[in-house]
């Protein structure tokens, strides 16, 4: 058997193997790892994280990863030592056994019963009692994180190669890795991938990406193994909170924990951000909370772009004892709103940053987004584009989505078809506004042939028109 190298600190900024949630085999089911009064502990919620309770408070730093089975109640960790314990009572104090030793950090779980995976190299379909031995052909380089997918069998693997340091690699396996072949590279500061979590279809993945010292963290979704991905909100994360993150049982359900700790356990503060829309929007939950707390600005909205004028609900999701909110919707220097969640209408085409402040008893925090509301002009949309080429907006979207083009020629019918991520035809659309001279107007509700609401995730849209060029767009809910 060949030898495995892995790393235990960070190989690359972006990728790390400590796993401090996961979810549970029911929908608002999950454990986490956060501070308690006194030390670290294990909590169990299962709303959520709206409320959670500490299972076990004798947990300490050693605990790098936890993972929950599809079995209800059992739940496993690795420590540093590199052993598996299991409960089968929740986590609950006193009810850890030491299943096996020589297990790495990287362990994945809850796809079905019993089923565990150790790293690439093996895995158990007796809750981690034995395990079987992978082959893992084509491995290479470091491994520095896995997933396994919803599809069994079916597993990824994220690389990298201290000769390339610009690069990390995705391997994906469909027979249990015994083979591993290179699925994408990507450039780890232009392009990058971090840590993945599957969500609930088969090849549907999100990937959180942080570098310390940075700041925005950023989402990511994919619905085609890892392939190709769609930014889905950037996170503002400070040194000052430990983050991790896990998808969820619902589509379009992600979790982010941050955790809190500082001056010897006198501060200690657990919050839970959850979302149902691909993490466009959270709604926030405070579990734990013990003594003073930094604040951390945290915004973003479902209505990022679109035509004049344009009204935008902004989503705060910002954390800590926040006194004051002041924000800059044109990050002009001039306060416009000291509203939590505030509306705003944007009258005049353009890009503009939004700057959120948050002010806290002895802390303030500001986060900028850079050009993030697009107000357009529907005759300016066309300025520069290609014959054919399709404009849309909001993308994502959750209700309707507008789909424009420009055509030089005049054409009997005008078509749009929609495709699922499997590449079935789900809709015509025939139905079209013109709004001037060869400059033409869909709007699709999100809906099949058969009038009933499509799922959430990713759609290919493509004129009926040789040689038109398919475009990506994302439904949520």
């Amino acid at each position: 058997m060949k030898n495995l190298v892995l790393l235990f600190i960070l190989i690359i900024s972006t990728i790390s193997f400590s796993q401090k949630i996961t979810r549970g085999p029911d929908i608002g089911e999950i454990y986490f790892i956060g501070p308690t009064y006194t030390d670290e502990g294990l909590y169990y919620s299962t709303n959520f994280g709206e409320t959670a309770v500490c299972v076990d408070s004798t947990f300490t730093s050693n605990i790098m990863t936890i993972s929950a089975d599809k079995t209800s109640g059992v739940i496993y960790y690795v420590n540093m030592q590199q052993g598996l314990y299991r409960s089968d009572n929740y986590g609950n104090q006193g009810s850890w056994q030491l299943i096996n030793g020589n297990i790495y950090i990287n362990i994945k779980s809850g796809l079905a019963e019993g089923l565990i995976y150790n790293a690439i190299v093996s895995h158990s379909e007796d809750y981690g009692a034995n395990f079987i031995p992978h082959s893992y052909n084509g491995f290479f380089g470091n491994l520095c994180s896995i997933e396994i997918d919803n599809k069994i069998g079916t597993a990824y693997a994220i690389v990298s190669k201290s000769s390339v340091t610009d690069s990390i690699y995705l391997l994906i396996t469909n027979d249990n890795y015994e083979n591993l072949t290179i699925h994408n590279v990507f450039h780890r500061f232009n392009n990058p991938i971090g840590p993945l979590s599957r969500c609930v279809e088969e090849g549907e993945l999100f990937t959180f990406i942080y570098f310390p010292n940075e700041t925005p963290a950023t989402l990511k979704h994919s619905n085609d193994y890892g392939y190709l991905w769609t930014i889905c909100n950037e996170i503002n994360v400070t040194d000052f909170y430990i983050s991790s993150f896990e998808g969820g049982r619902q589509p379009g359900e992600v979790y982010l924990l941050f955790d809190f700790i500082n001056m010897m356990w006198q501060n200690a503060h657990i919050y839970i951000l959850h979302s149902t829309d691909y993490g466009i929007t959270f709604e926030t939950f405070h579990p734990f909370s013990k003594g003073n707390e930094p604040v951390l600005a945290n915004f973003s909205t479902t209505t990022p772009e679109g035509n004049q004028p344009l009204t935008v609900d902004f989503c705060n999701y910002s954390i800590g004892n926040i006194l004051q909110y002041e924000w800059d919707f044109n990050n002009d220097d001039t306060i416009d709103s000291y509203e939590q969640s505030p509306v705003y209408t944007y009258h005049d085409t353009g890009y503009y940053s939004v700057k959120l402040t948050v002010i806290g008893p002895d802390s303030s925090n500001t986060f900028i987004r850079e050009n993030y509301i697009h107000v357009k002009n529907v005759t300016g949309l066309f300025e520069n584009k290609s014959n054919h080429e399709l404009i849309f907006y909001p993308n994502p979207f959750s209700k309707t989505i507008n789909i424009l083009y420009y055509s030089d020629k005049e054409y009997n019918n005008h078509e749009l078809l929609i495709y699922n991520n499997t590449g079935e035809l789900i809709k015509v659309i025939v139905l079209i506004k013109k709004l001037i001279s060869n400059r033409y107007q869909f709007i699709w509700d999100g809906t099949d042939k058969n009038g009933s609401k499509c799922k959430a995730g990713i759609y290919i849209i493509k004129l009926n028109i040789k040689n038109a060029l398919p475009k990506k767009i994302l439904l949520i809910y």
